[in-house]
């Protein structure tokens, strides 16, 4: 599961193996590693992991199935357009 997840938040960003690695201090070949389920990334590097793809530990080893968006720097009018904004999206 944690290989599916780090490989679909990637290509989600559509960002690249090698650009991740460079984002989390790795190498592409680590990156192709976990996504191929070859290797686990270490727990700190799993906090890393879910910290830059603003998910949690649990979205990401598969315990948990949400997924949050951190607007504690935004305004409630800011946060009402997103909420409006998600329900439109989901009722498509």
């Amino acid at each position: 599961m944690l290989n599916e997840r780090i490989k679909e938040l990637r290509i989600a960003m559509n960002i690249s193996q090698v650009k991740l690695g460079e984002e989390l201090g790795v190498s592409k070949q680590c990156v192709s590693n976990w996504e191929n389920d070859n290797i686990q990334p270490s727990i700190d590097m799993l906090v890393k992991i879910a910290q830059f793809f603003h998910v949690s530990c649990d979205y990401l080893l598969g315990l948990s199935f949400d997924r949050v968006i951190d607007v504690s720097n935004l305004s409630d009018e800011q946060i009402a357009h997103i909420n409006a904004l998600v329900n439109d999206l989901s009722n498509k």
